[in-house]
């Protein structure tokens, strides 16, 4: 039934898009927004997206997919005459605009345009953005059928198809209005599939309208977020320990601390320690008897608490833990995913917070540009007021001082960086 299937169990050396045969013109505007290297999923995907060979990649939310089809497709359809080449076909109003977004935003040095499709908002009006031929339709399935049997929407020029969170539609009914939209479509397209599990229904899809596709599997515990309950807060990097031990003293399961240093981690498990937790700490500077007995005091409930470097994020055996917290944010946006992949685990779910210091803003921007997942903000939350940094008042501008383009009324920048009001000197 797969032409090839590739298992992504292990972390591979991120590669920049370039050289995966992304044109310079594209690469560049993601770059603009800070996104450099690609993720597995993108990785594995796009040479086969720009062979013209089917793809079925099976990733959760917050893997980086969308870039995986959308920066080949934006290649492929630069070259073509401007009609429709291109339909994406997802399960909600929100993620139908929050891909055409991300396609705007690749797309800004090309000349590709895209329009997103969903009910609730005026049909008349996406009839009349649909007469500027848009080259790339992001769209919901009830609304998309209902344009095209009023005789909007021709798909007789379509090359490529992507079902999107494909297993969702399922899930909301849209089996038969899917099986519609693929019927439709002209046979010798491209088709793309996304989904984070592959049920029967999804299978039989394949089998019908799939031409020998590549499977590309992402591994469960590598970048899986979907059951995480994700939030961070910004603050002081001064008084960290202080909302560090407060935040503790409301949690009952196993917590996992991640800091970046061997120092940081002894230090930080110590003063916990001094104000009466259960704590352990493990890091590359322990012996291996001494890793496996912090392990072991954690397992058996000796320990709430295990405060590590990131050598504990991949590749040791560390049972399930409720709760992930990273006292530093990491630099690189796919050792965060590690990070916190190690609670929700086994189809359980979890909670990943983040402690974010103006000096880590920037980094922890980087990590919300490669994930899809909505990451709350528990400042407000919590009374902890923030506000832009006033070095920071062009924002929305490229590094060259030209305003950005816009989808909307939103402008893609630069998101402003924060500093904490009410924080005194301890």
């Amino acid at each position: 039934m797969y032409g090839t299937i590739l298992f992504l169990n292990k972390v591979k050396i991120m590669v920049k898009f370039s050289e995966l045969g992304i044109d310079k013109n594209i690469a560049e505007a993601i770059e603009e927004d800070g996104i450099v290297e690609a993720f597995p999923i993108q990785e594995s995907a796009i040479p086969h997206i720009l062979h013209g060979e089917d793809v079925i990649g099976q990733a959760h939310t917050g893997t980086g997919k969308t870039y995986a089809f959308a920066l080949p497709l934006i290649q492929k359809i630069e070259k073509y005459p401007v009609e429709l080449s291109a339909l994406i076909i997802v399960p909600t109003r929100e993620l139908a605009f929050q891909v055409t977004e991300e396609i705007h935003k690749a797309a800004m040095n090309t000349n590709v345009k895209v329009i997103p499709i969903y009910g609730g908002v005026s049909i008349e009006r996406q009839i009349s953005w649909l007469r500027l031929n848009q080259q790339i339709i992001v769209a919901t399935p009830g609304r998309f059928l209902d344009l095209y049997r009023k005789g909007v929407i021709d798909v007789s020029t379509v090359k490529h198809i992507v079902l999107d969170e494909a297993d969702k539609m399922f899930d909301m009914g849209f089996k038969k209005d899917m099986e519609i939209i693929l019927e439709m479509v002209p046979k010798n397209r491209q088709t793309l599939m996304f989904s984070a599990t592959m049920p029967e229904d999804i299978i039989r899809i394949t089998e019908k309208h799939m031409k020998h596709p590549v499977k590309i599997l992402i591994d469960m515990d590598e970048l899986s977020a979907e059951l995480i309950d994700q939030t961070y807060l910004v603050v002081d990097r001064r008084r960290k320990l202080e909302h560090l031990e407060e935040i503790l003293k409301t949690i009952r399961g196993k917590v996992l601390i991640f800091c970046a240093t061997k120092h940081r981690t002894s230090r930080l498990s110590r003063e916990l320690y001094m104000r009466g937790f259960k704590t352990s700490d493990i890091h590359g500077g322990h012996s291996q008897s001494q890793r496996e007995g912090a392990i072991r005091r954690f397992k058996e409930g000796v320990s709430q608490i295990l405060v590590a470097t990131d050598i504990a994020a991949r590749g040791i055996d560390i049972p399930q833990v409720e709760h992930v917290i990273n006292f530093d944010v990491p630099m690189d946006p796919l050792m965060y995913f590690n990070r916190i992949g190690r609670t929700a685990r086994a189809g359980e779910s979890g909670k990943a917070l983040t402690l974010v210091s103006q000096e880590e803003y920037d980094d922890f921007q980087n990590i919300l540009k490669h994930t899809e997942v909505f990451i709350k903000q528990l400042n407000e939350q919590m009374g902890i007021k923030v506000e832009p940094f006033e070095k920071h008042e062009r924002i929305w501008q490229n590094r060259g001082g030209k305003p950005r383009k816009s989808f909307g009324s939103r402008p893609f920048g630069r998101r402003p960086r924060w500093k904490v009001r009410g924080d005194k000197k301890p």
